[in-house]
């Protein structure tokens, strides 16, 4: 059984709905995994704000406009009237639901329940579709065995045991519809897995199932070898091991969510990436093996925070890097680069959250310089420390830009540079046309 995961483009219209339909509906049993409308959330993310600021009036306003978008959706999308009337009780079920926190005070919980109402919106109307069409197809409640743990990771036991005996227990259909992003935490309470979670939602899904194939559909044709909002001429690569994939999706590119290749890569259950829009497009398939040596493709990662910690104690004394990384640790601010000397420690964060706790804490070990608006480029590939000369390529195609950092032979899958954003577009570029098209 294969897993199919649409995004919130792919589902966006009427039109695009229908097109859905026709990928899926070629006989084989599938899990199809859903994202809200695009557009959605960020409407329920305005909401949260508004309710958060205690203007309900202005909730209020979100939750009519929005509303009144998917009365006409469901007029548009079903053509049988009695189906037209199960779209409307879908409809007055869940924006009752958005119209009750208008009232009372608002709660984290409230605003995790509001974005849920997307997927559970998107999924129960797409249900109807199919099966106004014909085709045997039944919703999973993915609120029924989708779990984080109290460290906001998926409960892969739980998945796997909740999600087996819904299937069993449930109508027996050949499409299975469910939502993305959305779980509950370990007290039960509505939760999700973050923005773009749906990604992983597929992954965790298709582990849990042992499916032969995890598909990510999406409005772009695979990965490309550099980034097409920057530079021109840029082409799908076709095959990545999923080490490739990994380090690709974290650091930038955004066509993946980056824990998506964890569940898949453990399981060994092929990833592979489609467009919706071009359904003949074979896309990126994403595997255990590489399809080679070299560079493939790069990317790059905004909002990254560079930290300095200039400290003489560091001379010939150890346990100094324990005691810095506590102080992240304890913050739960992870790690991105890392460079060290005898006498100073650099690295990068891309969350800031805690910024100015962890600055006040590494200023009781040394002097701190902190340099905020970086950018990470990510080179990767099936590259081998000293050999071929890959790093020599990338190092002079970068000569005459500015970089803050350079990490490099952590990982045999990419050499990273640490430049400020406003360099981003020459340093994205430089490597286009001297590393990957070279």
């Amino acid at each position: 059984m294969k897993v199919l995961k649409f995004g919130g483009t792919s589902v966006g219209s009427v039109e695009n709905m229908q097109a859905v339909m026709k990928i899926i509906a070629d006989g084989d049993r599938k899990v199809v995994v859903l994202s809200a409308m695009s557009g959605t959330t960020n409407s329920l993310v305005e909401i949260s704000d508004y309710l958060y600021k205690r203007n309900k009036e202005a909730a209020l306003g979100v939750i009519s406009g929005l509303e009144k978008k998917y009365y006409n959706v469901v007029y548009d999308l079903f053509e049988k009237s009695e189906n037209k009337e199960k779209g409307k009780k879908i409809l007055e079920t869940h924006f009752e639901t958005l119209k009750s926190f208008a009232v009372g005070d608002f709660s984290e919980l409230g605003e995790r329940t509001i974005l849920a109402q997307g997927e559970l919106l998107s999924t129960n109307l797409f249900t109807i579709l199919m099966q106004e069409n014909g085709y045997n197809a039944y919703c999973l409640p993915a609120l029924d065995f989708m779990k984080i743990d109290k460290d906001k990771s998926p409960d892969t036991t739980y998945i796997r045991t909740h999600l087996a005996e819904l299937m069993e227990n449930s109508p027996k259909a050949d499409y299975y519809i469910t939502q993305g992003f959305i779980c509950r935490n370990p007290e039960g309470e509505i939760d999700n897995l973050q923005r773009g979670g749906s990604d992983y939602s597929a992954s965790l899904i298709g582990a849990a199932l042992k499916s032969e194939e995890v598909q990510i559909w999406t409005d772009i044709d695979g990965f490309h070898n550099n980034d097409p909002r920057f530079v021109e001429n840029t082409h799908r690569v076709d095959f990545l091991s999923f080490n490739e994939a990994a380090e690709l999706a974290y650091f930038g590119a955004k066509i993946l969510h980056p824990q998506t290749i964890h569940p898949a890569m453990i399981n060994n259950i092929p990833v592979r990436l489609k467009n919706t829009m071009a359904p003949e497009s074979r896309g990126t398939l994403i595997t255990a093996e590489s399809s080679g040596p070299g560079i493939k493709a790069v990317a790059a990662k905004d909002g990254i925070t560079a930290i300095k910690i200039r400290s003489g104690r560091m001379l010939n004394a150890y346990g100094f890097l324990k005691n810095v990384f506590e102080i992240f640790e304890f913050f739960k601010t992870p790690i991105d680069m890392i460079t060290t000397s005898e006498v100073a420690v650099s690295l990068t964060i891309d969350n800031d959250h805690h910024l100015p706790e962890i600055l006040k804490e590494l200023r009781e070990y040394g002097e701190v310089i902190v340099d905020e608006k970086q950018t990470i480029v990510c080179i990767v590939g099936d590259i081998v420390a000293g050999e071929k000369g890959y790093a020599a390529r990338v190092f002079n195609a970068l000569e005459g830009i500015p970089v803050r950092m350079i990490s490099y032979g952590g990982s045999r899958h990419n050499i990273s540079v640490l430049v400020n954003t406003r360099d981003k577009q020459a340093t994205l570029e430089a490597l286009s046309d001297k590393v990957l098209n070279a």
